[in-house]
């Protein structure tokens, strides 16, 4: 054997014990290798199943307030404590009308497909003194269309001053019982009955609670939406 060709043969020989040495390496580090596991998953938060859509106008979305300390958001947290598998949308506009919330409704339906529809709106109406007969035919409409998406509804009825004259004040409530009666529905007829008195519950306006009487207000609609969650 030459010397060239014994040369040749040693670095064969010694390329297969270093390629050797290389893979057993490997494989040692991959047993010996500590495999961490990942940490726990984080289950992601559970969407509530049932939905309380909330149709209102300034009373309901909390002009001049926080937003969070109107009644709406604090029947929402009432809700999360005592029934957690529904949640509380509030789709109502400071200054809105019954037509208003009639053109709405069902985009809002189609949008949230809720269980149960609280329908507090008329107030503006009759401040500006629109027709008694639109304000029933726009409410009426709402509570059709809630109706035919399956959803339970809860009317939440207002009361005029009685500068408004009495054929108008007592047209205007008797609408909300008329309704209430027609379609078999729950209501509270009058919101703001448990402040109304206290003129100390009522920001500079004369209008709009101030956030400490949203308690009572929520307390007071509670009592006819409570039995609806169950």
């Amino acid at each position: 054997m030459t010397s060239t060709y014994a040369g040749r043969v040693v670095g064969i020989q010694w390329r297969m014990v270093m390629a050797a040495t290389l893979a057993w390496l490997a494989l040692a580090c991959l047993v010996t290798t500590p495999v961490h596991a990942a940490g726990p998953v984080k289950a992601a938060p559970a969407t509530p199943a049932k939905t309380v859509l909330v149709m209102g106008d300034s009373l309901s979305a909390g002009f001049g307030i926080a937003a969070s300390q109107s009644w709406v958001s604090l029947t929402g947290v009432r809700m999360a404590k005592t029934n957690p598998d529904w949640r509380v949308v509030n789709a109502s506009i400071s200054g809105e009308t019954t037509s208003g919330g009639a053109a709405r409704i069902d985009a809002e339906l189609k949008r949230l497909r809720p269980q149960i529809v609280v329908i507090a709106l008329g107030a503006n109406d009759g401040l500006r003194g629109l027709p008694l007969a639109q304000t029933k035919a726009n409410l009426d409409r709402m509570i059709q269309a809630s109706q035919a998406a399956k959803a339970r509804v809860l009317l939440v009825g207002m009361h005029m001053p009685p500068n408004y004259g009495r054929d108008y004040t007592q047209g205007f409530a008797a609408n909300y019982t008329a309704l209430a009666k027609q379609h078999a529905v729950p209501l509270v007829p009058f919101l703001l009955e448990p402040i109304v008195a206290d003129r100390a519950n009522f920001q500079d306006d004369n209008m709009h609670p101030v956030a400490s009487a949203q308690p009572a207000i929520r307390d007071h609609v509670w009592k006819a939406l409570a039995p609806m969650l169950k």
